[in-house]
Parts: structure tokens; C-alpha cells; sequence
């Protein structure tokens, strides 16, 4: 795919995932690809009826993306199994990560997985999960996570990853830099970590290091406040997070993305203007806001605008759009 090709409103749509309301290709769903040019969509239960419906669903945003000269969309999902599972019955039903015990039933969870998925039209998954859910807390985590040992996390997390990027599905490993130390919600409130660079460094950030080395397409920040690496912005806003830490130290050169924007951690605490500002500058890929309203659209204008006003935010753009659109020419053409 040629960069130079594209315009500044699809540099702009390209650093967008977004949800929508329906079952099917309506004039929502068709604004967030015609005039906003996003790069994805995200799939929920609201937008899940069966099978045929979602393979429909599918076809159908695609075709009219190709229609409109779009480069091809991601369409993703949280299907990691247990607690958090988009796909109901008929789909395969598995219990979650906390009762994968080896590598033989993650390569079946994330085979199975990736064979449903793509026979449905879906490309990306939000998952695997490598949060460490570690001992002697309540973890948040505890029922999403493969774990409490990091070597176990990372051998079973790579094993998902493997199985789904073979047969044709793009992981997406989350929460990076790991969240399974908090015992808050961030989908309510923003958790804050007083945890320091070296004890992550020999914990929690050893599953994202494996992740990386087996090239997983996405990696996915959290909504929380690191203290001790920066204690303004949480990872998913952080320059030193997501360009220094994930980035420059551990070489990531795959796709960054946010966790939902829509969550309370993140919208209570910072206007979606400040947001986008702070994403830009922290080279971080993709925006993701998972639910229908004006924020996707401020987003949108406000990145366009941050585009044509500044020549490095444009070139850093453009740098996140070439790691975006050689994803997509890997795993979609």
C-alpha cells in the first residue's frame, strides 16, 4: 500500500477504531467509513446477533470500505474466552485463561478461536491477556489472567498469539505494562500503581518482551497511573510509556493502541481535545473509542487538525500509518 497515496482525512480515519450501534451496515456505520475513514471498527454484543448475521455484517463494512477507496479495515473483538467473550453459542464456549494450564490448550483455544473468527469475517482479537495476576491480592485480573508465574504467562500468552497469527487472525496482547497488580476497575476509575521500572522490568513486562519477540501484531495500553515512571499521564497517554518504555527500550514496532477512551478511568480524569493531544505525542497508532457519540468525531477533527497544523505531528503520523497499513497488507490482502 502506498502511503503518498493517501490524504490527510485517511491518515487522519486510519488512527481510529471505533464502535457503532446495530446489527448491520447502516448510516452510522457507513459515516465512520466514509467521512471519517476509520481504520477498524470493534464488534460488541449489541452488534452480535448469529453467525450468518455477523459474517453479513462483515462482508458488508468491508465491501463498502473497498467502495470508498479505503485501505481494509480491521474488524476486532474481545474473545478471550471465560469472563470476557463477545461470541455466544453456536460459537465454541471456553471457561478462560485461568484454566489453560498448558500449551497444548492454548494452541486449541486459540486455533478453534481463530478458525470462528475468520469464518465470520472478523480479523483481530483483543487478546491474548498478559497481565501477571499475582498472589496475595485481589487482582482485577484474577479471572482473565493465565497466572500469577510471568514465565507461565508469557509461555502460554506466545502460544495464543502463535495460533492465532498463523491462521490468519492479528493478537492484540494486553495491558500494557501490566495491570494485574490493581485491585480497581479502570472501566470505572483510574487504579494507580506505586510500582518502579525494575520490578516490572523482572515481572510483569516479561510476557510483553515474548510477546514482541513473536512479532504479536498489537499491543494494547492501560488505563492506569505508573507513579513511579510517570505520574501525570496513565500508559495509555504516557510518553514515556508508550514512546520511551514499549517503543525505544523494548524495540516494539508493531501497532500501540489504546484501551477504550470511553472507560471511566480515562474520561474522567481528561477532555478527549487533551487526550488526542497527548496521544499524538506519544506515538501511540490507534484510537479507540468503542461507543457511538460525539467523542469519535472530536477525535477525528482534532487529530486532522493536529496533522495540518504541525509538520512532525504529521510525519509521526505518517510513521503510525506505514506500521498500521503494513499490518494490514500482512494479515488482510
Amino acid at each position: 500500500m502506498d502511503i503518498s497515496a493517501l490524504s490527510n482525512e485517511q491518515l487522519t480515519g486510519q488512527r481510529l477504531m471505533a464502535g457503532f450501534d446495530g446489527t448491520r451496515l447502516n448510516n452510522d456505520l457507513m459515516f465512520l467509513v466514509d467521512t471519517l475513514k476509520v481504520g477498524g471498527i470493534i464488534l460488541f454484543s449489541r452488534n452480535l446477533d448469529n453467525p450468518d448475521q455477523i459474517k453479513n455484517l462483515c462482508m458488508s463494512v468491508r465491501e463498502y470500505a473497498l467502495k470508498c477507496g479505503q485501505p481494509p479495515l480491521f474488524i476486532s473483538i474481545d474473545q478471550e474466552g471465560g469472563q470476557v467473550a463477545r461470541l455466544k453459542e453456536p460459537f465454541a464456549q471456553f471457561s478462560g485463561n485461568p484454566d489453560i494450564k498448558d500449551e497444548e490448550n492454548a494452541r486449541h483455544f486459540a486455533e478453534i478461536t481463530a478458525f470462528e473468527l475468520k469464518n465470520v469475517g472478523i480479523n483481530m482479537n483483543m487478546a491474548p491477556v498478559l497481565d501477571v495476576a499475582f498472589e496475595g491480592i485481589k487482582s482485577i485480573m484474577g479471572k482473565r489472567s493465565f497466572g500469577h508465574d510471568p514465565e507461565l504467562v508469557s509461555k502460554l500468552g506466545v502460544k495464543v498469539i502463535k495460533y492465532l497469527q498463523q491462521n490468519g487472525i492479528m493478537a492484540v496482547a494486553k495491558h500494557f505494562p501490566g495491570i494485574g497488580r490493581t485491585v480497581l476497575d479502570s472501566h470505572i476509575e483510574m487504579p494507580a500503581l506505586d510500582v518502579d521500572l525494575n520490578t516490572l522490568e523482572s515481572s510483569d513486562l516479561l510476557p510483553f518482551t515474548e510477546a514482541i519477540k513473536h512479532d504479536v501484531a498489537g499491543i494494547m495500553l492501560s488505563h492506569i497511573l505508573y507513579n513511579k515512571i510517570d505520574n501525570k499521564w496513565p500508559a495509555s497517554l504516557s510518553i514515556k510509556i508508550a514512546k520511551d518504555l514499549l517503543r525505544g527500550s523494548m524495540g516494539f514496532n508493531g501497532i500501540v493502541m489504546t484501551d477504550d477512551l470511553d472507560m471511566g478511568a480515562i474520561k474522567s480524569s481528561h477532555g478527549i481535545k487533551t487526550i488526542i493531544k497527548q496521544i499524538l505525542s506519544a506515538d501511540i497508532d490507534i484510537v479507540l473509542i468503542c461507543h457511538k457519540g460525539p467523542n469519535i468525531e472530536i477525535a477525528y477533527e482534532k487529530i486532522l487538525k493536529e496533522l495540518k497544523d504541525s509538520k512532525n505531528i504529521k510525519d509521526r503520523g505518517k510513521e503510525s500509518v506505514w506500521r498500521i497499513l503494513k499490518v494490514k497488507e500482512r494479515y488482510l490482502l
